[in-house]
């Protein structure tokens, strides 16, 4: 047989946000995530599912920045892309924004069997912020949506298992410290685009693992899957079990029929095929199967009410239709997450094609048989067993022709713990300048100081690298990263320790001040927090400006990539220093920071909101008022974020405008 699949690049141009720098501050607080639940449904769990809900939650982002640099303002952009084909199916792949399977056509008929989304428009729905709607996306770290959704990951070609062409992605995931790698292929002649999937655990001990595969389809569908009844959680943080089709007298497995968004978690019972569907009105879709490992299933459903909707029109552009979620996960639901033995590994097999079955309308287990044995027909269960097992001697095929480059992190926890991972090859060639530091307290003991004033740079928060810089020599900057490792561990005290000594030789105090008003904040300390905030900006102010006075010509050759790390930096320090000293009681100091704030950053949605506050607290409420009139949009509002219904009730006593409204649950009663 001739094997016809191809694997080429390909460049795409789609109207785009640019991402904008990372936040430079490191990431101290608590992590804002909105799928928790009470501990009185914990009560009322099957026992494993009680188990993995309370098993290692992620309490914090560190060491991931906080990406919230972009802005809605897009325009035509180059788009590195990936494109597997064979004469039945064409993927697009986006290796430098998380690995997002874009677009899947299938080419006999010409049909998306995705949601496109038309334009890439970062919002606030990842664990550390920028993340992007439309296509396959690949979820792994804890729950939610993946830090690295809009971060590079390295690519490359392999031998697939029937010998052709198989694309691979691999990258080192930081919240868990977990090496992971998908396998994409297209077998000659196939409808089904083929997913071989391992995450592993080289470290000494077992780490949680969390993964779901989240598959955008046009919202015009039925969602099928061989259950009947489901975890349904809403934004309400609410977690029960309810019958399916049908709940609260509505069939809500046609995603428009909800009014609030929400996720339905299938329970498929146990030896039952794992498989979810989503139909149009002529049986027309897409499906989704796996290998048994792959347990979970799940619906999301924007819904149609005014804050579903208003989020739906901000993901793309005008005119563009909507969407929902079916997924694939390790757990029932997502609020749990698994165990890795130390050494081991986990690995499964994907499949996602076509589908062509009888109009899907009507009862619903006739609806779900008649859906599994059009898939039974197109793809045997028993050969989505022997493609996993085809694919399992290659997971560990050392990559051919690289054709994108992921970030140096893997490579430097690769160096540090000589860690042998066939398949997935982390080469110290891709340390680059935010490993390089790590790199030499590794081969040193000693932590380098920085070349130039600025912000500090990344940090690691892991118990390796905590102990190393404990038995480095003292610096200032050594004392400030290993009181971000020592807060991150749990040990505040030492954390506020190690701040304070670092105060008294450092050149540089705002990053230092600014931690330690953190942890005053979290004390409950917020005088003192604010008199910290005050002195850190007043410290930047100072820092910026000297640097920018002492530079030389060829420093000026970096000022444009230097000015935007300070720009970030004064942004991000100047909003926390406004907050808490509103908070604290403070309007005049909080205007002080306010008007040595830079034009452009005042102008930017979230600051705009922020001067709406801080007007409101200087009692000027039909200014505060002038500002919704103006009109605003919060680039990074957060998912579930209620701040601008809260902050337009101070102003106004009518209706929260459309443009606002973003609720994602019912009022409280």
């Amino acid at each position: 047989m001739v094997v016809v699949t191809t694997i080429r690049r390909e460049v795409l141009t789609l109207p785009a946000a640019p991402l904008g720098p990372d936040n430079p501050l490191p990431a101290l607080r608590p992590l804002d995530e909105t799928h928790r639940i009470e501990e009185r449904d914990k009560r009322d769990l099957p026992r494993d599912m009680a188990r993995q809900v309370g098993y290692a939650p992620l309490h914090s982002l560190l060491p991931v920045p906080v990406r919230d640099g972009y802005g809605r303002e897009r325009e035509p952009r180059r788009v590195e892309a990936l494109v597997l084909e064979n004469d039945r199916l064409r993927a697009t792949v986006l290796p430098g924004l998380g690995g997002r399977v874009a677009s899947l056509v299938h080419t006999p008929t010409g049909r998306e069997l995705l949601y496109r989304n038309p334009v890439l428009q970062p919002a606030n729905f990842a664990l550390n912020g920028a993340w992007y709607s439309g296509g396959i996306e690949w979820n792994i770290g804890a729950t939610g949506h993946t830090a690295l959704s809009c971060s590079p990951l390295h690519a490359a070609r392999v031998p697939a298992p029937d010998g052709g062409q198989m694309l691979r992605l691999w990258e080192w995931e930081r919240l868990r410290d977990l090496p992971f790698q998908v396998d994409l292929w297209l077998p000659d002649g196939s409808d089904f685009l083929l997913v071989g999937v391992r995450v592993r655990n080289p470290h000494d001990r077992p780490v949680p693992a969390y993964w779901w595969s989240n598959i955008a389809v046009p919202e015009e569908r039925r969602v099928l899957a061989p259950a009947t009844e489901a975890w349904h959680f809403g934004y309400e943080r609410r977690l029960r079990r309810v019958p399916v089709p049908e709940y609260g007298g509505v069939d809500r497995t046609y995603p428009l029929n909800s009014t609030y968004p929400a996720d339905y978690f299938y329970e498929v019972p146990d030896g039952r095929r794992r498989w979810i569907a989503a139909l149009d009105e002529h049986g027309h879709g897409l499906v989704q199967t796996s290998t048994d490992l792959l347990r979970g299933r799940k619906l999301f459903v924007w819904g149609a009410g005014p804050g579903g909707r208003r989020w739906q029109e901000w993901l793309t552009e005008p005119g563009t239709g909507g969407y929902c979620e079916v997924q694939a996960g390790l757990a029932r639901t997502q609020l749990e997450h698994v165990p890795i033995d130390a050494g081991a590994e986990l690995t499964w097999l994907e499949a996602y094609g076509p589908l062509d079955a009888p109009p899907p309308a009507g009862d619903w287990e006739t609806a779900v048989r008649r859906t599994e044995e059009r898939l039974d027909a197109a793809l045997p269960r028993a050969a989505v067993d022997a493609a996993y097992a085809a694919w399992r001697p290659h997971a560990d095929t050392e990559p051919g022709e690289i054709l994108a480059t992921g970030s140096g992190w893997g490579a430097l926890e690769v160096l540090r713990g000589d860690f042998k991972l066939p398949g997935t090859p982390f080469a110290e060639a891709a340390v680059g300048p935010d490993q390089e530091p790590w790199r030499q307290l590794l081969r040193s003991g000693s932590f380098p100081g920085p070349r130039r004033a600025g912000p500090p740079g990344p940090t690691l928060v892991a118990p390796h690298w905590r102990d190393m810089l404990e038995t480095a020599p003292a610096t200032p900057l050594t004392e400030y990263h290993l009181g971000i490792a020592q807060w991150h561990a749990g040990d505040r005290a030492q954390a506020v320790r190690s701040w304070e000594r670092a105060l008294e030789l450092a050149p540089s105090t705002w990053p230092l001040l600014r931690c330690l008003a953190v942890a005053d904040q979290e004390a409950g300390h917020h005088e003192r927090a604010a008199d910290r905030y005050a002195a850190a900006f007043d410290d930047l102010c100072r820092e910026r400006r000297d640097e920018a006075e002492r530079r030389d010509e060829a420093e000026r050759r970096d000022e444009r990539r230097d000015d935007e790390r300070w720009t970030a930096a004064t942004a991000a320090l100047g909003r926390e220093a406004i907050e808490a000293l509103v908070r604290a009681g403070r309007p005049g100091d909080a205007r002080a920071v306010w008007d040595r704030l830079d034009p452009p950053t005042r102008a930017r949605g979230r600051f705009r909101l922020l001067e709406a506050e801080l007007l409101l607290a200087e009692g000027r409420r039909a200014e505060a008022r002038a500002v919704f009139d103006d009109g605003f949009e919060v680039a990074d509002l957060r998912e579930g974020d209620e701040r601008i219904g809260q902050v337009w009730a101070r102003v106004d006593d009518g209706e929260l405008p459309e443009r606002h409204d973003f609720r994602m649950r019912p009022p409280s009663p």
